[in-house]
């Protein structure tokens, strides 16, 4: 096991979170998923990101989704540009454009409130020799749920409060660890090369479970539970279209749900 850059007991939480999910084509992910592993994360820690977690979509098999964050704004163009610039993606962006279909579906996001991004800190991520191909015949880790909640302009500092206060706590007590919660970053895009999602105000709960079987009894749980009721219902004016379930499966070397 070696330590990523810039991981240690003083790491902060970034400030500045991409989702990002990519639509492959037919077969690819797996091809895309070795050389995610095993080139960009060092290329891009190296210019100043950190590479937060990769993953599987459970439920769409030409979908990859990863994260990765910033320590602001402006530090996020310098990393961007210094990467998309340099001699790794120069070396290896043919082979990995040519698995993807689309790029594009970005957001960018920060913490819904103090201390609500990712806690990476003393976390270590395996060692690239690891054999991602036979950690597909094993039983699966635990999973990372993401949802992602669509609200109105303006909605997103109460909904936060109230799911901080009452739903984080209810989901706690089925099985679900709330690992980082997420509204929309509405700065400037500041590497406009890389296109953002503009027009979306979102809220994002991750979680994390031991597996699916967890998180299913979770979702069951909830829905049978009187305070889940009251708290969607109080929600439902706030929400512009249906909130979305990501289930996924941490590859090899993510750092988070493992």
């Amino acid at each position: 096991m070696d330590l990523p850059p810039n991981t240690g007991p003083d790491l902060p939480a970034s400030p500045v979170v991409e989702l990002r999910q990519y639509t492959l084509k037919s077969g690819q992910r797996d091809t895309l998923i070795d050389l995610f592993d095993s080139k960009f994360i060092q290329g891009q820690e190296d210019a100043g990101m950190t590479i937060i977690g990769q993953f599987r979509d459970l439920d769409r098999p030409d979908m990859f989704v990863w994260l990765r964050g910033f320590d602001d704004m402006d530090s996020r163009k310098d990393a961007l540009a210094a990467f998309y610039g340099g001699p790794i993606w120069a070396a290896h962006r043919d082979a990995a454009n040519a698995t993807m279909i689309d790029s594009d579906d970005v957001l960018l996001l920060k913490p819904a409130w103090p201390g609500a991004g990712f806690e990476l800190s003393g976390l270590r991520r395996a060692d690239v020799a690891t054999d991602e191909k036979s950690s597909k015949n094993r039983p699966l880790p635990g999973i990372v749920v993401i949802q992602i909640h669509h609200l109105r302009r303006g909605a997103e500092t109460g909904f936060a409060r109230r799911y901080q206060a009452e739903m984080a706590p209810l989901m706690a007590t089925t099985g679900a660890s709330l690992l980082a919660a997420f509204v929309t970053e509405h700065a400037e895009n500041s590497f406009p090369r890389l296109p953002v999602r503009v027009n979306e105000n979102v809220f994002i709960g991750v979680l994390g479970f031991d597996g699916t079987e967890t998180h299913a009894r979770n979702e069951a749980a909830l829905a049978g539970s009187a305070a889940w009721q009251v708290f969607w219902q109080a929600a439902r004016p706030e929400l512009t279209k249906p909130s979305e379930t990501l289930r996924l499966s941490p590859t090899a070397r993510s750092l988070v749900g493992r």
